[in-house]
């Protein structure tokens, strides 16, 4: 329990947009919750790629679409802990509970610190069966894949999922193969085994094949690589498919029209949901699913971990832990 004299925390901050170098581990005030919040003790945040693309000021956004954060802020959206105070008019939740969720996104949750406030509705119970570690990085990643792909995906279809091995395309990965999917994996060389293991029927190396002549007829492309060169990933696709872009996509309009295609860019924004993020959990619990993470970094090295993630592309997710 908080006492009164516990009024500051540990924190990573953002006082300037750029590279890893801007993210600084401080001492802060300790939020208080209030009506509707709860205030978490953080054991555990998931990184994601919102978190760079937000650090560096959304440089790949236009410029009227660039969500407008605050400095200094403390990022991240991902967290798991232990409720340890509740706000006015809080019910659902008591103190000692174990929780988790995708918090305030769009906007920053402020997981990347010891303590943080939650709103009621963005937190779910912790199933016993994982880990903190295991939650943390389930969130956003998790309803990304079960809102833009999972949900209208179905069984015989032949899905191609580009950036396959990252921490929303191998959770895209399995929940289609869980659909009955035929599921095509595209990455890198070194992330085949990785793949093959999570159940993909055919895997390709984008840096020695070329996807359009590797593939043709294929009813969904799922990129959740994004960057440039989208264009190409229309031909992989038979007349009536669809690309789902994770992140805003730059394929053309005129030509997917011209080749019968059609490119997602009306899919409801991501957004928390209980229920959804419970179903995927008890996945992972049962063993139906699994989160591969590729390294955790204590709080207080998150600019080591951003720097990690710009060198090399990651198998599954990274987290920070912060509570041993």
């Amino acid at each position: 329990m908080l006492t009164s004299t516990d009024t500051t925390m540990k924190a990573i901050r953002i006082h300037r947009s750029g590279g890893p170098e801007v993210l600084q581990y401080e001492e802060v005030p300790r939020p208080v919750a209030g009506p509707g919040e709860v205030l978490m003790r953080i054991y555990a945040a998931g990184m994601n790629a919102a978190d760079w693309r937000a650090r560096a000021g959304f440089p790949d956004v236009p410029e009227h679409l660039r969500p407008n954060l605050p400095k200094p802020s403390i990022p991240g959206s991902d967290a798991s802990g232990i409720i340890e105070a509740v706000g006015p008019d809080v019910t659902e939740f008591q103190v000692g509970d174990a929780v988790f969720g995708m918090l305030r996104f769009p906007q920053t949750g402020r997981t990347y610190a010891e303590y943080t406030t939650a709103p009621m509705a963005d937190l779910a119970p912790k199933p016993a069966g994982i880990t903190h570690i295991q939650a943390a990085a389930l969130p956003m990643a998790g309803l990304t894949v079960w809102q833009f792909l999972y949900q209208d995906l179905a069984a015989g279809q032949s899905v191609l999922i580009n950036g396959a091995a990252g921490g929303v395309g191998h959770l895209a990965v399995q929940l289609a193969k869980l659909k009955g999917a035929r599921v095509i994996a595209v990455a890198s060389g070194r992330h085949e085994k990785f793949l093959l293991d999570l159940g993909c029927d055919q895997f390709i190396d984008y840096t020695t094949t070329s996807v359009e002549q590797a593939v043709r007829e294929v009813d969904l492309v799922y990129d959740a690589a994004g960057g440039a060169g989208q264009d190409r990933l229309l031909s992989v696709l038979k007349r009536g498919g669809r690309l789902i872009p994770v992140n805003l996509g730059n394929a053309s309009a005129e030509r997917a029209a011209q080749m019968g295609v059609t490119v997602s860019t009306n899919h409801p924004r991501l957004h928390a949901d209980r229920t959804q993020l419970l179903e995927i959990a008890g996945l992972i619990e049962s063993e139906r699913v699994r989160v591969a993470v590729e390294t955790v970094f204590p709080l207080a090295e998150a600019r080591q971990a951003h720097e990690l993630v710009e060198r090399q592309h990651v198998q599954g997710k990274i987290v920070l832990s912060v509570v041993e």
